[in-house]
C-alpha cells in the first residue's frame, strides 16, 4: 500500500494511529495535528452532504444525519475536489442502511436532491430555435422517428414516495416566528406512502422541481434513453392512459430542454 493511501486511510479512521514519519515546523505534537487535521477534513465532508442534502437532513435531524453520513464519507473518498458534486450515491447508501429503514422514503429524497444539485451545475447548452422545433413538431411524417437530446440539467424522477411534497413542504419563505409549526402542519397534510412523480429542470440560475404524471415521467426517461418520439409516446400511454403529450411538450419547450434531433438539426436551425 502506498504511502499516499496510508495517509488517506488514517484521515478516514479515527482509531487508527498517525502514519509514520510525520514531522512538524515548529516541533508541536505530529499525532495531535493530525488528529486536527483528521477531523477537520471530516467534518467537511459531512458539512457538503449536509449543504447538498439538507431536506434529508432535515427529515431525520442533524444528529442522526451526521452520525449517518459519516459512515458513508468512510466508504466513500471524494474522486473530486469539487465538493459541490460529493455525494454520489448517498441515496443508495440510505437505502441499505438499517438505520433509516423506519424512514422509507428518505434513500429517495436524498436521490431528489442530488438530481437538483446536478441540474444546478450541469454544463449550458443552446436549445434548438423556435423554427427548428415548430417545423418538427408538425411534420406528422417524420416527428415518430426522431431522436430527440434533452438538457443535462433535466431529469425526470419517479417514487413509491411523496418526496415532491414533502421536499415542498420543506421550501416555504413565508415561515418566521413559526416556522416550526407551519412545518409540522404541512407535513401532516401529506400522506408519505402516495407514489409522486416529478421533474427537475435548470432555467437560467433557477432550479424548478414539478409534480408531474407518471406517463409525462417515462415519456422524458424514454427520450433520454434515446427513444424515438412516437415509441416513446407510445409507451408513455400504457404506462397511463391519460398521459397529456402537449403539457409535457409544453414544460419541455417553455424551459428550452430539447437541445438536439438527431438528422433534423438543419431544419430552420
Amino acid at each position: 500500500m502506498s504511502t499516499a493511501q496510508n495517509f488517506a486511510d488514517a484521515l478516514l479512521d479515527r482509531d487508527a494511529e498517525p502514519p509514520p514519519g510525520l514531522s512538524t515546523w515548529n516541533g508541536s505534537d505530529p499525532a495531535h495535528r493530525f488528529s486536527v487535521y483528521r477531523n477537520n477534513v471530516m467534518v467537511s465532508l459531512i458539512d457538503a452532504l449536509a449543504d447538498s442534502y439538507p431536506v434529508t437532513q432535515a427529515l431525520v435531524g442533524e444528529s442522526f444525519f451526521r452520525a449517518m453520513a459519516r459512515l458513508f464519507v468512510i466508504a466513500n473518498l471524494p474522486r473530486s475536489p469539487v465538493l459541490a458534486w460529493y455525494g454520489e450515491g448517498f441515496g443508495d447508501f440510505i437505502g441499505d442502511f438499517p438505520p433509516a429503514s423506519s424512514v422509507p422514503y428518505l434513500a429517495d429524497m436524498a436521490r431528489l436532491e442530488l438530481a437538483r444539485v446536478r441540474a444546478y451545475h450541469a454544463a449550458d447548452v443552446v436549445p434548438l430555435t423556435v423554427t427548428a422545433l415548430s417545423k418538427l413538431l408538425t411534420d406528422t411524417q417524420r416527428l415518430p422517428d426522431v431522436r430527440f437530446s434533452l438538457h443535462p440539467s433535466l431529469h425526470a424522477f419517479r417514487s413509491a414516495y411523496a418526496v415532491i411534497s414533502l421536499w415542498r413542504a420543506h421550501q416555504a419563505q413565508s415561515w418566521t416566528e413559526n416556522q416550526d409549526d407551519a412545518l409540522e402542519t404541512a407535513l401532516a397534510e401529506i400522506d408519505p406512502a402516495q407514489p409522486e412523480d416529478g421533474l427537475v429542470l435548470r432555467s437560467g440560475l433557477d432550479v424548478t422541481i414539478l409534480a408531474i404524471t407518471p406517463g409525462a415521467a417515462e415519456f422524458i426517461l424514454a427520450l433520454q434513453q434515446g427513444i424515438r418520439f412516437g415509441d416513446a409516446t407510445a409507451h408513455a400511454v400504457t404506462i397511463d392512459t391519460n398521459f397529456d403529450l402537449t403539457a409535457t411538450l409544453g414544460h419541455l419547450l417553455q424551459a428550452g430542454t430539447i437541445t438536439h434531433a438527431e438528422s433534423f438539426l438543419h431544419v430552420g436551425a
